[in-house]
């Protein structure tokens, strides 16, 4: 079983990767991910840190979010932000559409009995929206600027894949152990075993990186187009343990950080700034040094921090992080990250 989602040629121009993440809508897998006890050895010990003294309120959000099944889209909104606006926004979400999410969520599993109340209960409605936001700060929060750095490099390796074969490419690649491209359908299987048939009708699609979640999520009724995630880069332990990891005081600087003063490496890591996803052959040429220098000298960088580097087939992708773009702030280099 499956969820098919039906392209027309209009739908495979208008398909497009998420730029920036969704904080809502990660959110929501975080929480999934924080109650289905699944991959332990990636997942424990952020479970132990962000689990434990949950408010009401944010117990009530998390009961709303089922490890399989489904949530309100008010509460996930599937749209990129600043997660306080985006707070914000739940909480003016007009009660008819809280009446109408949560009636169709009735239809297909049963409702925490005080979420029948929410449509006519300002009150409870703003405990909701607290222990939402409660949610955020303590599954996401500390580790936010690492995961939308790892999800912009995540989207120049999506780059790379569209430019070497196309849109079908892009579909093909993005989570193939769960999503099937059979021109012009791309079959989801759900963990909820959902089946069912989706016409994009030329809306596109979006797709949206997760650092939690594994298996693909469908929101058919995303604006301005439904969306679809997948697993951010490639399946790392390693790296997604990194991104997770406590969160550090102020950086001293280190010997990998002193290395950065001399001319050469500091042409290189302007060179990522400036060129997002290069490789390290187009490193080189940028620079004007040979390719094994360009190697090693975004080796340094990314040792102190200053770049991630993903792989994409025999490919190394460079991309400048938050500290990198910061440092090069710093001595006036202006840098979008």
């Amino acid at each position: 079983m499956a969820y098919r989602i039906h392209f027309t040629a209009q739908d495979l121009a208008r398909t497009r990767v998420a730029g920036t993440p969704l904080p809502l809508a990660e959110l929501g897998t975080a929480a999934r991910t924080l109650r289905d006890r699944s991959r332990p050895l990636l997942f424990d010990a952020w479970r132990g840190r962000v689990a434990g003294g949950l408010s009401g309120p944010a117990r009530m959000a998390l009961s709303l979010i089922p490890p399989v099944g489904f949530s309100p889209t008010f509460l996930n909104l599937p749209r990129t932000g600043e997660p306080r606006a985006l707070l914000e926004e739940v909480r003016r979400t007009p009660r008819r559409v809280v009446a109408a999410e949560l009636a169709t969520i009735a239809e297909r599993q049963p409702l925490p009995r005080w979420a029948h109340r929410l449509p006519g209960d300002p009150v409870l409605l703003g405990q909701l929206c607290d222990g939402l936001e409660e949610l955020f700060d303590r599954l996401l929060g500390p580790y936010w600027e690492r995961l939308a750095g790892s999800f912009a490099a995540d989207r120049s390796l999506r780059t790379r894949q569209l430019l070497g074969g196309g849109v079908e490419a892009l579909l093909m690649q993005a989570n193939p152990q769960w999503i099937t491209w059979r021109a012009p359908v791309l079959e989801v299987r759900m963990a909820n075993d959902a089946d069912g048939d989706l016409y994009l009708e030329g809306q596109g699609l979006l797709l949206v990186p997760s650092l939690f979640g594994s298996r693909s999520l469908v929101d058919a009724d995303a604006l301005p187009r439904p969306v679809v995630t997948y697993p951010a880069g490639p399946d790392r332990t390693l790296h997604r343990l990194a991104l997770l990891a406590p969160p550090r005081g102020p950086a001293r600087p280190g010997s990998a950080l002193v290395a950065l003063v001399g001319q050469t490496r500091a042409h290189v890591l302007g060179a990522v700034a400036d060129h997002p996803g290069c490789t390290t052959k187009e490193l080189a040429a940028l620079v004007g040094v040979a390719q094994a220098s360009a190697s090693e000298h975004a080796t340094v960088l990314r040792r102190a921090g200053l770049i991630r580097t993903l792989r994409h087939r025999n490919n190394a992708l460079h991309s400048i992080t938050r500290l990198g773009a910061e440092l090069l702030d710093g001595a006036g280099v202006d840098v979008q990250v």
